[in-house]
């Protein structure tokens, strides 16, 4: 029976990344120093050469006879960044790259459990997953790498906002006065335009911040029933995960086993332990609107200190305490920025000044071209 092109296509590509993920583990072994990794890496390539034969088999019985495919131009270029770099930048792409085929197979057999495809697919996630929860093992990483569920928190948002408030209408603010000809004076355009855009740039903020939070719900609701449908496929993978979970807390192994036993015979109170154990999905995340107000609210605070000398004077003393305290405020929002980036203080701060001043040179110089060629 020979396949539609689009589901050929699609098992071919399987058949590629497994063939890939067998070459990039041989690669770690050979770079693995520590010899018990570099065998456990020389395993992990066998049972990628047996997914490799499993769809080979596959192809063949629905009229598809293929050779087994050479690496492609994206694993050779990792392999050859990770004999010059080390294997531990090899390692987090495998790990992806694990995660990625889990999703992919659990989409296979949820659209086809009992087709051609189907059994095999099982199988493969099964088998992809425990290699993924291996490599996340040995490079420290928590939870599965095929959910997602990082997020940001309230003061990031602020601070952000505020930042991208800030910087946008310094910008703004810089090329209406270029407009105008000079530094004499702020004309009432220009303020109109600084508090116009002040209202754009805080309208725009929010709402992105809105449907940035509803994205990530959506993310939280379709990981958890993802997780939901692994429970159900794949209740032994589960079990040990919870039991390893435990163990990790400091549980004794034979109390840990026991209580992994035990919650899982409730898959419901199982699908609550994962989730907040694994996945890391807490009871309280960001509503959209909250997104929508905090971010919006920072970024009209930062768009509006460029703003705020000029409708006490238009002269020439507040065109420039505009410009100075405009340039602090990105000095101390780079600093601020640091303790998200892991960044030093001064030289984070450093960059968000050059940053600002660079804003308003081109903002300014762009103004003044503008009416020049008009």
């Amino acid at each position: 029976m020979v396949q539609p092109s689009d589901t050929l296509g699609i098992w071919l590509h399987h058949l590629e990344d497994e063939a890939d993920a067998a070459f990039l583990y041989r690669e770690l072994a050979q770079a693995e120093r520590d010899a018990h990794k570099a065998d456990l890496y020389r395993r992990l390539a066998g049972v990628e050469d047996r997914h490799v034969e499993m769809w080979r088999k596959l192809l063949a019985e629905h009229g598809h006879q293929v050779e087994t495919p050479p690496p492609s131009r994206g694993a050779r270029l990792r392999a050859w960044l990770a004999r010059r770099a080390g294997s531990g930048l090899l390692l987090p792409m495998l790990l992806q790259e694990e995660g990625r085929e889990v999703k992919g197979y659990l989409n296979l057999y949820r659209e086809s459990p009992d087709g051609a495809v189907g059994p095999t697919a099982l199988t493969l996630a099964k088998e992809s997953k425990e290699h993924a929860e291996t490599l996340a093992a040995m490079s420290g990483s928590e939870g599965e790498p095929w959910h997602k569920t990082g997020a940001g928190g309230f003061l990031r948002n602020v601070v952000y906002g505020f930042n991208d408030g800030l910087t946008a209408n310094f910008g703004l603010v810089a090329g209406m006065i270029g407009a105008q000809g000079g530094l004499d004076v702020a004309s009432h355009a220009v303020v109109v335009a600084g508090l116009a855009g002040m209202a754009a740039d805080a309208l725009s903020m929010g709402s992105s911040g809105y449907l940035a939070a509803k994205s990530e719900r959506e993310v939280f609701e379709h990981e958890i029933a993802m997780e939901k449908e692994e429970i159900r496929l794949m209740p032994e993978l589960e079990q040990e995960e919870l039991n390893l979970l435990y163990q990790a807390k400091g549980i004794p192994e034979a109390q840990a086993e026991a209580l992994a036993a035990q919650i899982m015979q409730d898959p419901s109170r199982a699908l609550e332990e994962q989730v907040r154990e694994e996945l890391k999905i807490g009871e309280a995340t960001s509503t959209p609107m909250r997104e929508a107000w905090v971010t919006g609210i920072a970024t009209a605070l930062g768009a509006f200190i460029p703003v705020a000398p000029l409708l006490v004077s238009r002269g020439p003393a507040a065109i420039w305490t505009s410009f100075a305290l405009a340039m602090v405020s990105h000095f101390a929002v780079g600093g601020a920025r640091s303790f998200f980036t892991g960044r030093g203080v001064f030289r984070s701060g450093l960059d968000m000044f050059l940053v600002g001043l660079g804003v308003a040179g081109i903002g300014y110089l762009i103004g003044d071209w503008i009416v020049r060629l008009l």
